[in-house]
């Protein structure tokens, strides 16, 4: 058996109601000035569960609200400097993955004389400035857990990841409850996204028995509660599910990663500013019919994951996960081609090349993508 290495946060609360916990536990460590990221939608939330209580024991507390949903590393770059000068001694992300990835940025950077824009990759991250901790609101990046962050480089119109162990929190608290007032439309991209990172990284090139734990039940989680949780947001059942398979899905993303899905679709992000989970939602029928014949074992397994029954061969079995996937995809009201989104059938070209650019995903891939089977897959879904 291969070697792995598993880095994760030192502390990792799960639970509904965990939120009351991050409260105890931050003024235990005795911080006095948080810089709190977070989302507009939940930003009432956050003030009166977290903000209000930790300003009782003496804390200030800074809240930023306002970050975009693609941020890009300009946005990036003016709150780093607002966490500056607040004088930020420790910094909190509560929210979906973007606000969780700019907060993990800002905890790392502060104080730094590093340049974000020259740190995209894996490993450039020199060390970590503050103490943080994510709490997530969405069930989708799984970026309270990982090593990654996204934004979007405004020079190449991509959006790019900086993998580095220094963005890994220090404590995640992942809370359900503040997963209820998603709405359907959000929870089935972010869903999705979940997914999708379960299913890449089961199936990908560098896929590991240890890791595959994880992914296996993510996969179960999200596929038989993914539907229930975009028709009810207060289903409790569905709605802990969903949160603690996207956690699974984050754990993966650090010692495997994802692969073709994730790498055609930072063009729509860049260019289109298309979601990160709606891209990935389209994207995924279509790449793993690609990749089935790679490794159809593996691509029958993920079916069978998904509660379909067996077929007469792998080979059939695979192909029914491919249609439950595309079947729920469409049942959570989600687009299930590029036209659908606006996306031109003009703009197939350069996003293939695009495409080419993300190799630190397609390294990952069961099966090699040349730029004309980006094509081919982008032209599939006109």
């Amino acid at each position: 058996m291969k070697q792995i290495t598993l880095l994760q946060p030192q502390k990792i609360v799960f639970g509904t109601g965990c939120a009351a916990q991050f409260c105890t536990d931050y003024v235990a460590l005795g911080y006095k000035r948080l810089f709190l990221l977070t989302a507009t939608a939940v930003k009432a939330m956050v003030e009166r569960e977290i903000a209000a209580k930790l300003e009782q024991a003496g804390v200030v507390v800074c809240v930023k609200d306002d970050i975009k949903a693609e941020p890009s590393v300009t946005d990036f770059k003016h709150i780093l400097a607002e966490a500056e000068a607040f004088g930020a001694d420790s910094v909190l992300g509560v929210g979906g993955g973007s606000v969780l990835d700019v907060a993990k940025l800002v905890a790392a950077l502060i104080g730094s004389e590093q340049h974000v824009e020259d740190l995209f990759g894996t490993g450039f991250v020199k060390a970590r400035g503050r103490w943080f901790a994510c709490m997530p609101t969405t069930a989708g990046t799984g970026s309270e857990v990982s090593p990654n962050a996204i934004l979007l480089d405004e020079r190449d119109k991509l959006k790019k990841g900086i993998v580095s162990p220094h963005l890994l929190a220090d404590a995640a608290y992942i809370d359900p409850a503040f997963t209820y007032t998603v709405p359907p439309k959000v929870t089935a991209e972010t869903g999705m996204d979940a997914l999708t990172h379960c299913i890449e990284a089961y199936t990908n090139k560098f896929a590991h028995p240890v890791v595959d734990v994880y992914a296996l039940n993510g996969i179960r989680l999200i596929a038989a509660h993914l539907l229930r949780a975009v028709k009810d947001g207060h289903d409790v059942e569905a709605r802990e599910a969903l949160l603690l398979g996207s956690m699974y899905g984050g754990l993966c993303l650090g010692p495997v990663n994802t692969a073709a899905v994730h790498a055609l679709s930072y063009p729509l992000g860049g260019e289109f500013h298309i979601s990160h989970g709606l891209s990935n939602a389209i994207l995924l029928p279509s790449v793993m019919k690609f990749n089935r014949c790679a490794n159809v074992r593996k691509y029958a397994e993920v079916a069978l994951a998904c509660g379909v029954s067996a077929g007469a061969d792998d080979d059939e079995t695979a192909q029914k996960g491919v249609d439950f996937i595309t079947r729920l995809s469409k049942d959570c009201g989600i687009p299930t081609k590029l036209s659908d989104i606006g996306i031109p059938r003009e703009a197939v070209e350069h996003m293939a090349k695009a495409a080419m650019d993300v190799q630190r995903l397609l390294k990952n891939n069961p099966r090699e993508v040349t730029e004309a089977d980006a094509r081919a897959i982008y032209e599939s879904l006109y």
